[in-house]
């Protein structure tokens, strides 16, 4: 008894065949003859040996150089050496051969395409009629054992389909080629397409673009109607063909896909420059620029010359101080809210970056940030350091002189206002 899937692929060739020989006006004994003789034809012990010498006008390839040129199939040396390339995926991000799950294509007379369905269909086990025969299967024995034919002949008659070209590698001059320099020289590749892949891109593509839900989501956008999902567009392909008004004689797969494959734009991407880089060892130092804050540095300086000079009462006078060195403190801040937007995207474990200032800048740290003031501490005496570093950068010889006592008095009334208010430097 046959597999099911055989089962089906004999009774498709049948219909295909009858409804070739069989005309409206045939008689019921023309009807009747020509059912026979199907019926006669497609018995495996009439059709198998048929097949396998057909097998090998057939050629199965990962890479059919006919994708190259239509006629680089053939040249005064015989053909061109089939390519089955067998590659091992890996999960290297690469979109490449053996990366992507698709079948061998195939290429020769179109006339013994059906030899290369049949070696292709499936059976119950989700192995290839092929697969069976190359294993020596008891399924592949059990399928080729017929009385017309033995079965080493038939064996090797389908073989025959996948067996490269005897002796050193035959290429094409109307492949394209490229010399590949080497240590002793230069090797001459070839360059050739993997048409599964080619053809596996379209059928995606045209299921992301024509499916019948996004044909449906695309008519309730056109409405203006609701919908609870979206879907995606891909624009800029570009279609190209292959063989013209005979895509059978490219390969298989170029049949099957009327010829026509798309292709993805390949221009180079527009990368937005990033203004913003998390910092590696110190936020302080590698993201804040000091010379932007000249003007709120000039302002604390103006305000701290009052102080010592000036007829305003010393209430006012703190108050500005304060709000001078708050305003600083809020400019530090936008660029800390900066650096967090990019910071989940950009931050690296085992970077050099202190720990309070990866709980400061980190969103995986933020409860811990709220819920925790232990690294605060370390923020405000960096904070203090920088303004008072900077300060006298900024202002030059006219900067005053801070030392160990305003450096002990900005960083009290800092913690101060931490505790006064929970958002401060959060």
């Amino acid at each position: 008894m046959l597999d099911p899937s055989l089962q089906e692929f004999f009774d498709q060739r049948k219909e295909a065949w009858l409804k070739k020989q069989i005309k409206t006006s045939d008689s019921d004994e023309v009807l009747a003859s020509k059912t026979q003789e199907c019926q006669d034809f497609f018995t495996l012990a009439s059709w198998l040996p048929s097949a396998a010498k057909r097998a090998g006008q057939i050629s199965i390839a990962t890479h059919p150089c006919t994708f190259s040129h239509p006629s680089a199939r053939k040249n005064k040396n015989g053909y061109v050496t089939s390519v089955i390339a067998n590659c091992p995926k890996h999960s290297d991000g690469y979109l490449r051969t053996g990366n992507v799950a698709v079948q061998p294509d195939a290429l020769g007379n179109a006339a013994a395409l059906d030899v290369y369905k049949f070696l292709n269909v499936r059976l119950s086990d989700e192995a290839t009629v092929l697969e069976h025969i190359q294993g020596d299967t008891p399924q592949a024995q059990a399928l080729l054992k017929i009385p017309t034919a033995s079965y080493d002949e038939l064996k090797q008659g389908f073989l025959a389909m996948v067996q490269s070209s005897a002796g050193e590698a035959i290429t094409s001059s109307k492949i394209k080629q490229i010399y590949f320099p080497v240590a002793e020289g230069y090797h001459l590749l070839s360059v050739l397409t993997n048409s599964g892949i080619l053809f596996e891109l379209r059928q995606r593509l045209d299921t992301l673009r024509f499916s019948d839900d996004v044909k449906a989501k695309r008519a309730l956008k056109k409405a203006n109607e609701y919908s609870p999902e979206g879907y995606r567009e891909i624009y800029d392909l570009t279609t190209i063909g292959y063989g013209g008004t005979k895509p059978q004689n490219i390969s298989v797969f170029n049949n099957q896909n009327g010829g026509k494959a798309h292709m993805l734009a390949s221009t180079p991407p527009h990368v937005q420059a990033r203004d913003i880089r998390f910092p590696t060892s110190n936020f302080f130092t590698t993201s804040l620029n000091p010379w932007s804050f000249k003007h709120d540095f000039k302002y604390l300086h103006k305000v701290m010359g009052i102080a010592t000079g000036g007829d305003i009462p010393r209430q006012t006078l703190l108050l500005a101080r304060d709000n001078a060195i708050k305003t600083i403190v809020l400019n530090i801040m936008d660029t800390v809210h900066a650096v967090r937007a990019v910071a989940s995207e950009q931050y690296q474990q085992g970077s050099a970056l202190p720990a309070a200032q990866v709980i400061w800048l980190c969103h995986h740290k933020s409860d811990e940030r709220e819920n925790s003031d232990a690294w605060l501490e370390d923020i405000i005496h960096e904070c203090v350091r920088w303004c008072m570093q900077y300060y006298a950068k900024s202002l030059g010889d006219q900067a005053m002189a801070l030392g160990d006592t305003e450096f002990i008095a900005l960083k009290q009334m800092m913690t101060q206002w931490a505790a006064d208010n929970k958002d401060f430097l959060r």
